[in-house]
């Protein structure tokens, strides 16, 4: 390895610990909240716009997570997520074809806080009257809003990927950096928030709608059992 890469892998392990320590108190919170949605058969709704949506795609659909998150998937591939108002499109145009209820949720990702869509989709929730998580680099996301506010300033819940100005790490030459941590981060945390919303439905006794690997035995048909309440409300990546 050389010395690059190893200081990379020294930062990421050293971020890792360190997000999840500082966002715990956040976690912990939306444990029940995110609980109750699930426990109630409604949706956990995610979106990320451009590279962040890597990390919308993480709990959606996916083995070992909850069968009722579900994906707001942007056809353009981000290019547009600075385009005043196409945000709100994607919004209204997932909302007619899924829904977005009343008391559900929504984890919309932006690693600055500051682009349209993702300002856009999770202001559209808050007035279908959803809880809006936010997902952001709190060093990023304290810079100048998106149309007048940014995603720190509209979710009611901030958790902190913990990412430096610009998201890569490694200094490889003057003024260039490569590395960046946003993704591994972004994964771990919205792991970590699923399995915080699994722990409160077991305390609870409650059932545990998790999917389960396909090339398990058995897999596809439980998998199949779990959707079948939420018919036309998950939306899925298609690749």
């Amino acid at each position: 390895m050389n010395p690059l890469a190893g200081t990379y892998l020294s930062a990421a392990i050293e971020l890792l610990p360190r997000i999840a320590e500082v966002n715990r108190p956040t976690l912990r919170a939306l444990g029940p909240i995110l609980g109750r949605v699930a426990a109630s058969g409604g949706v956990i709704h995610t979106f990320g716009s451009g590279h962040s949506e890597m990390i919308a795609r993480e709990i959606a659909g996916r083995a070992g997570g909850l069968v009722c998150v579900s994906g707001i998937f942007d056809p353009g591939g981000g290019f547009s997520e600075n385009l005043a108002g196409y945000g709100t499109k994607l919004a209204e145009r997932y909302d007619r074809a899924h829904g977005l209820r009343p008391g559900e949720a929504i984890v919309v990702i932006s690693n600055s806080g500051r682009n349209a869509s993702p300002c856009e989709v999770a202001q559209y929730a808050k007035t279908r009257g959803l809880t809006v998580v936010g997902l952001v680099s709190k060093t990023m996301a304290g810079a100048a809003p998106a149309g007048g506010k940014n995603l720190a300033a509209i979710a009611d819940h901030l958790l902190d990927n913990g990412g430096v100005s610009g998201d890569a790490l490694v200094e490889v030459a003057e003024g260039t950096r490569a590395g960046p941590t946003s993704t591994l981060a972004g994964v771990l945390l919205l792991n970590l928030l699923l399995l915080e919303v699994i722990g409160w439905l077991k305390a609870g006794g409650r059932p545990l709608p998790i999917l389960r690997s396909q090339h398990l035995p058995g897999a596809i048909e439980h998998n199949r059992a779990l959707a079948e309440k939420y018919a036309g409300r998950l939306s899925r990546p298609v690749a």
